[in-house]
């Protein structure tokens, strides 16, 4: 690294978008991400679209027990 840097000719806020929206990552243990690719194969749907099912009717459970 450099001892200084030069910031004169930068444009704050250059990459900065208000509507940016972030989708953090989820990483599966190995064993969990197989079975889930393995039932989503034989459903024949992607395994986003089935782990978001699945979190809904969770969500949707929990919910009514509240």
């Amino acid at each position: 690294m450099k001892k200084q840097y030069d910031f004169s000719k930068v444009e704050r806020g250059k990459f900065y978008h208000p509507n940016a929206v972030f989708i953090f990552p989820v990483y599966l243990e190995p064993d969990v991400n197989e079975f889930l690719n393995d039932v989503a194969e034989k459903k024949k749907v992607d395994v986003q679209d089935l782990v978001n099912d699945w979190l809904r009717a969770e969500m949707n459970l929990i919910q009514s027990i509240q």
